[in-house]
């Protein structure tokens, strides 16, 4: 028998396992820790750990000199000896009971370290929630059961009334009790049972069990495992839907396993439902499905379906606790869960029999990790598909151009939706040269005319409005008037911005605040002056300009909050709020069929950064925004402020042609040799000291130059490597580290990532000076 834990997995794991103290068993593990280290230690087995130690398992070991007890994975379990001369150290615990890494997610995880040259132990820490190394979420209770007949004390022992009460209803549950639950139903103390055991009648143990805070909570928005409701009826299709859906589920059928398509659909064509009955039919086989979408927090309707069309749902996202988190990977790696949904980390999802996934709007950049490990979640996820041989269903309206030349090449199956459901046409788009647009009246000069006009238009017919801005705060710029001093962070080499509900200059990268100057710092003169445009002012100047309308901004400084994404969508969605303004994030996942109105307020915000990709953001986002309209039988239409109308980005995403913008980009891209033609690698080094980070940037320099000539010789001379650096970061200083960079492509990633693992090998920084590799970077600021 086995006690329960609330959610009823009945896996049974000893409390605290026990340390080692017995003899080598003639076994070794090797074991991967969280370092920056591409080595796996080797450590004998003891023979009491003989039967607990196994790869998946975390596990305790002496490490480094000291000998420190840290905590690391074990990956591998021989007995082959280790060939080194010294003294192999012993293992001193085993902490977990079951695998929690399983043979799938050990392949991946080790695939990551390589292509993204870092620690295994560092990809296994962050693949395995916080809430699951801590056990939070758990318990450890004392549980009781009745001694078998065989091993019964002869002569039994005579007990009390109501201990011979405690035992009867023990015996009548059939199950192993909590000590504490048998005294409360037997009414009596809990000295009662105690006294049982005592005499040999019940057997005492201890297992870990899950607490109610260590399950799903609330609602969807707060990490709800979320059981299906009354189940939804599937939409009909349209042509496009079923010439797509028939490939999918061909595939879905097939044993070809590894089928990886794209699905370039237009806003509002479709493709949810398309990714819903793929669901569906994975569920219907008995595996589980995972879902990436880009704001777990941003699509409620399609979470609301997916729990309404495919059983029991996870979501996951970033409002979750250790305790709740932990919660969701034990259900899931018990089989409770058919479908995870979640942001980038739910591509490691430990599930039993995953049989597809899908990833929504998959040219996001928050699929991209910014923190060691530095994966790209679509790139991983796509090798997980491949690893376990199942199909891989990426949409988007405006794929990414990696994505697009893999299709290109027959790496992908392309799967195309070019119209929107029930025939509704894509919205008007019309572009808004402001250098010729007139000034408006008043202190605000955000909203110009046309846009203004269109505005009072979409309100008098009873229709709702969404007006994109990618910039946060009040004012982007606050400089003095007497001798040009630009109010700047402290730790960065960037401008504060002002934003007025807090009364406060803020950084946006390193989170410093100051209060606003009432005077110059630099020549004590008065008159700062606080210019450039975010959605807090443009909030402000709506409530200027329609008085009698109700106006609710969505940022990250409104958003902050569990909940409240979906409290102001679903406003929104009743008609309570008319005029919905934010940033990027409004600028996906919102079917909102009375939205007759989109405005871009600035185009260019984003368009002129030194990033290669600048020009596919832009067009990515304008794309994406612009599918908000028209979405109902009122139509819409959208209006894009710039002053360059002329850049093909914004004339092709005003035409709703991604394809022909993909051609072009791409042209340019391969002529610079950029990806998706070179691989490109990313390496940053950075110190307090500028001083110091300069010298190892030349330190690496010169390993860049021998490393290029050692893989030459080799014969990879046709694969040349492109090296340029080492030059200051477009933003040198960044929370007080000065920052330098390389930028490394090469034709040939084998190439590619042999010049810099030996770099890596030959060039360690010294002391006080940190440098970090990006692999497909896509930050280049």
């Amino acid at each position: 028998m086995t006690a329960p834990s609330l959610f009823n997995t009945g896996t049974r794991r000893r409390a605290e396992p026990p340390a080692a103290t017995g003899p080598h068993s003639g076994l070794f593990a090797n074991v991967v820790f969280d370092r920056p280290l591409d080595t796996e230690y080797t450590y004998a087995v003891p023979t009491d750990l003989v039967e607990t130690v196994g790869v998946g398992k975390r596990v305790e070991a002496p490490f480094g000199r000291g000998g420190k007890v840290t905590i690391g994975f074990c990956v591998r379990v021989t007995d082959q000896p280790p060939s080194a001369a010294f003294e192999t150290k012993a293992l001193l615990r085993v902490l977990d009971g079951d695998a929690i890494i399983d043979d799938h997610l050990m392949k991946l995880t080790r695939w990551i370290a390589d292509y993204y040259l870092c620690g295994w132990g560092q990809v296994l820490h962050a693949v395995v929630p916080a809430g699951v190394r801590e056990n939070a979420g758990t318990r450890v209770a004392a549980f009781v059961e009745p001694v078998p007949r065989e091993s019964l004390p002869n002569p039994l022992p005579s007990v009390t009334p109501q201990q011979k009460a405690a035992l009867d209803k023990l015996k009548k549950e059939g199950r192993p009790l909590e000590i504490t639950q048998l005294a409360r139903i037997a009414k009596c103390t809990t000295g009662v049972v105690a006294g049982l055991v005592k005499k040999g009648l019940l057997r005492k143990f201890s297992e870990r069990i899950e607490t109610e805070a260590g399950g799903a909570r609330g609602l969807p928005g707060e990490g709800e495992e979320l059981a299906a409701p009354t189940p939804l009826a599937p939409l009909e299709l349209n042509a496009d839907q079923k010439r797509v859906w028939e490939q999918v589920r061909a595939a879905l059928h097939s044993d070809g396993g590894y089928k990886p398509f794209l699905l370039h659909g237009v806003t509002g064509s479709g493709k949810t439902e398309v990714y819903l009955r793929a669901i569906e039919e994975v569920v219907k086989q008995g595996k589980e499905a995972i879902v990436l979408v880009p704001e777990i927090s941003l699509t409620p309707q399609t979470i609301s379906r997916f729990s309404g069309r495919c059983g029991n749902v996870a979501v996951l996202h970033s409002h979750l606790t250790d305790a709740e988190r932990g919660g969701y990977w034990r259900r899931v790696a018990t089989g409770h869960v058919q479908v995870v949904v979640g942001a980038r980390s739910a591509v490691f999802a430990p599930t039993r029999k995953l049989g597809l996934i899908v990833i929504d709007e998959e040219h996001e950049n928050s699929f991209k990790q910014e923190s060691t490990p530095r994966y790209h979640a679509r790139d991983v996820a796509v090798m997980r598909a491949r690893l376990e041989g199942i199909p891989l269903l990426m949409g988007s309206a405006t794929p990414s151009l990696e994505s697009w030349s893999n299709a290109a090449r027959g790496n992908y199956t392309l799967l195309s939706m070019p119209n929107r459901v029930e025939s509704r046409p894509m919205p008007a788009v019309k572009v808004i040269d402001l250098r010729h647009e007139p000034k408006p009246s008043g202190k605000h000069f955000a909203i110009g005319a046309t846009l203004e006009k269109a505005m009072r238009d979409t309100l008098k017919s009873k229709g709702q409005i969404i007006l994109l801005l990618n910039r946060r705060g009040f004012s982007t710029h606050v400089h003095c008037q007497a001798c040009g001093h630009v109010a700047q962070c402290q730790n960065c080499d960037l401008a504060l911005t002002f934003h007025r509900t807090k009364a406060a200059l803020v950084c946006h990268f390193c989170g410093y605040e100051t209060a606003p100057f009432q005077n110059c710092p630099s020549c004590s003169q008065p008159g700062m002056r606080y210019q450039g445009l975010g959605t807090e002012k443009l909030h402000a100047e709506i409530e200027e300009k329609f008085p009698g309308s109700v106006c609710q901004r969505m940022d990250s400084d409104t958003m902050a909050k569990p909940g409240s994404h979906q409290r102001v969508l679903d406003a929104f969605r009743d008609g309570l709020i008319h005029i919905l303004v934010g940033t990027q994030m409004i600028a996906k996942g919102l079917d909102f069929p009375n939205v007759t109105l989109v405005g871009v307020v600035n185009a260019d915000v984003g368009l002129h950064l030194p990033d290669f990709r600048s020009a596919e953001r832009t067009f990515q986002i304008l794309a994406q925004v612009a599918g908000r309209a028209g979405r109902g039988d009122k139509g819409g239409q959208v209006l894009v402020q710039t002053f360059t109308p002329e850049h093909p980005c914004i004339t092709l995403a005003s035409n709703h042609d991604f394809v022909t913008f993909a051609g072009q980009e791409l042209a340019h891209r391969k002529e610079h040799q950029y990806p998706p033609f070179h691989r490109m690698a990313r390496l940053i080094v950075r110190s307090e000291k500028e001083e110091a980070a300069g010298a190892f940037a030349d330190t690496l320099a010169a390993a860049f130059a021998e490393a290029t000539k050692r893989a030459q010789a080799g014969g990879a001379a046709v694969a040349q490597v492109r090296i340029l650096g080492p030059a200051e970061c477009p933003v040198f200083r960044l929370n007080n580290y000065y920052r330098f960079h390389f930028q490394v492509q090469s034709a040939d990633s084998g190439v590619l990532h042999t010049v810099l693992r030996d770099v890596l090998a030959i060039a360690k920084p010294p002391s006080g000076v940190e440098f970090q590799v990006d692999i497909d970077p896509f930050s280049m600021l």
